[in-house]
């Protein structure tokens, strides 16, 4: 059987655009595989939107994302991108930290170099690391691998302290330095993108941000740019806040059922969360 690194690896070779969306949990990246995506990023974002009720400033710890990434790892087949902030240190933080996301199912890890405690790739008042530093972030979180497909993927968000040209040679040194998917986070118009897209070298991952900085594209446009990934990390999540407020704003107005907003049914539910599966499992062992 392929590893999970060897098939996201495979994805990226066959040239097509690959879209990624987000998932803070088990049940959002079941969703994302039923309804037919190819890979699931594991948003810190999100995580400690949804799991901690914080935004994203670097609360979010290690062991909590990796419990997070087991449990997905065991729900979906799909291979999981997983946002490890800043790698939770040092080098040989990063390194620790490259094992143990990798021992919990992850295809791909990306890293980032800012200083800690980080901020979303979106908000104002970010500080980065030396390129130095982070060169030897990456250095070691190649050499913890033990899987040698295992992809890892260096994010810079030097764009909004240094300008999109420090960014973008930063990304080339982060390349040099081992990284297999280069990110630049946080380009601000078409042609800052299309600067990232003929500046940086091999696979690029372009992120969109619903309300953040970086203007939206069509795919074929961004396919036609050259970029491997179009990541949406947080629009799933959008979508559930709205939701979930549009169902109890209901509720609480009175919940007649005619007038009630969509919502899944019970069979759609159980579905998800695989209980026909569990079914058949205490059938089977069931005492006579």
């Amino acid at each position: 059987m392929l590893s999970p690194g060897r098939r996201l690896r495979d994805l990226l070779a066959s040239g097509r655009l690959l879209v990624v969306p987000g998932a803070a949990d088990a049940l959002t990246a079941r969703i994302v595989e039923t309804v037919g995506f190819e890979a699931v990023y594991i948003t810190g974002a999100g995580l400690a939107n949804r799991f901690l009720g914080v935004p994203d400033i670097g609360i979010l710890s290690l062991p909590e994302l990796v419990a997070h990434v087991a449990a997905i790892r065991e729900t979906v087949e799909l291979p999981l991108i997983v946002d490890a902030d800043t790698g939770f240190g040092n080098a040989v933080n990063v390194w620790h930290t490259v094992r143990r996301l990798e021992r919990a199912g992850a295809a791909a890890i990306q890293l980032e170099d800012q200083s800690f405690p980080k901020r979303c790739g979106h908000f104002t008042g970010k500080q980065v690391i030396a390129a130095a530093e982070m060169e030897q972030k990456i250095r070691a979180a190649v050499d913890a691998r033990r899987d040698p497909d295992l992809l890892i993927i260096a994010r810079s968000d030097a764009r909004a302290v240094e300008g999109i040209g420090a960014a973008c040679e930063r990304a080339n040194r982060y390349h040099a330095a081992g990284a297999d998917l280069l990110f630049v986070e946080g380009p601000s118009t078409v042609g800052e993108i299309e600067q990232v897209a003929t500046a940086v070298p091999g696979p690029k991952l372009l992120n969109l941000v619903e309300g953040g900085v970086t203007p939206p594209l069509p795919h074929r446009r961004i396919a036609a740019l050259g970029f491997a990934v179009v990541l949406y990390a947080n629009l799933a999540l959008l979508g559930a806040i709205e939701g979930t407020r549009a169902v109890l704003s209901h509720l609480r107005a009175g919940g007649d059922p005619a007038g009630r907003p969509p919502i899944a049914s019970w069979d759609e539910r159980q579905a998800l969360v695989g209980k026909p599966f569990f079914d058949a499992l205490e059938r089977r062992f069931a005492s006579d």
